[in-house]
């Protein structure tokens, strides 16, 4: 079956979201990296994404769960099969101390509306650059804080098209994993549990984290965030720091010279390119250090064809 098929097949079935065929994914990602996918599905509805999953399912597509972009990096040839976007499912919900988050909405958006609502608990991802989707899969976290700490219970959906919903126990969240991940579910939605604040503290938390990851960051470039998992007992930005590799790279990638833990498309970079780069500072710090690090970041698609 070929891709233009799938295209006229979804299209019935997607109303109040859109579909794309030979769509590039360097629009849709934080690097500004990727080639071209098969068909980009970006459902406007639960019903949606359960009608994609299962046509997906049925007739036996790859199907590539897609957030905001920002923990991905595409390979230049692109993806084959069907890329569900999943930015049209952005709604965020308060009610008393709960909050509901829809799997698009972005986590900087929940936790600026937390702080409105005077709620305490997500000042850490005020600068997280993920969907909610992307953080519940990988249990994101930062300045001490995690999704673990203020999750309830997910709303997924498995690969056929079921929909349940997962406890914080079922979630099996840990340092940058879930069960999200190994069992291959998407999520639909998240309930997390904050706790009302004083709005001055949170403020001022607020005000505090965006300084520190405003001035150590290299936001001024695209990148994927932090490449690398922490080792247990290291820092891999020091690791690759003391390997001397900042400022290094191929082509237009190259280690950040203000955060040695991010890798920037500083000029024009292709995913060979940032790949390389990325490869070549896991053999550095494996030959300096002994240490093997551990991407964070997932690598998705095919080679570029000659």
């Amino acid at each position: 079956m070929s891709k233009h098929r799938w295209f006229e097949d979804l299209q019935k079935n997607i109303q109040s979201g859109w579909l794309l065929l030979d769509e590039p994914l360097n629009k849709y990602t934080k690097t500004r990296l990727g080639g071209k996918a098969d068909v980009v599905a970006a459902p406007g509805t639960i019903e949606e994404v359960q009608a994609v999953v299962s046509y997906a399912f049925t007739n036996e597509i790859p199907i590539l769960l897609l957030g905001n972009g920002s923990n991905m990096v595409v390979r230049d040839g692109g993806v084959r099969g069907i890329v569900m976007y999943m930015a049209n499912l952005n709604n965020i919900k308060i009610d008393g101390n709960r909050m509901i988050a829809e799997a698009g909405a972005n986590i900087i958006d929940a936790s600026k509306q937390a702080a409105i609502a005077c709620l305490t608990g997500l000042e850490f991802a005020c600068g997280i650059p993920g969907s909610i989707g992307g953080a519940m899969a990988m249990n994101a976290g930062a300045y001490g804080g995690e999704i673990k700490d203020i999750i309830h219970h997910a709303t997924v959906m498995d690969t056929t098209g079921k929909i349940f919903v997962l406890s914080k126990d079922e979630l099996e969240l840990g340092y940058r994993k879930s069960i999200i991940t190994t069992e291959g579910y998407y999520v639909l939605s998240a309930e997390f549990w904050l706790t009302q604040g004083e709005q001055c503290d949170i403020d001022a938390a607020v005000a505090d984290l965006t300084f520190q990851r405003e001035s150590k960051q290299p936001l001024e470039y695209p990148s994927a965030g932090s490449v690398f998992k922490r080792p247990p007992g290291y820092f891999a930005g020091k690791l690759i720091q003391d390997s001397g590799l900042q400022g290094k790279g191929f082509g237009g990638a190259e280690v950040s010279t203000k955060h040695a833990g991010f890798i920037v498309n500083k000029n024009n970079a292709t995913a060979a390119d940032y790949i390389q780069t990325i490869e070549m500072v896991k053999a550095e710090v494996k030959k300096n250090f002994g240490i093997d690090l551990e991407m964070e970041v997932k690598i998705v698609g095919e080679e570029l064809s000659e």
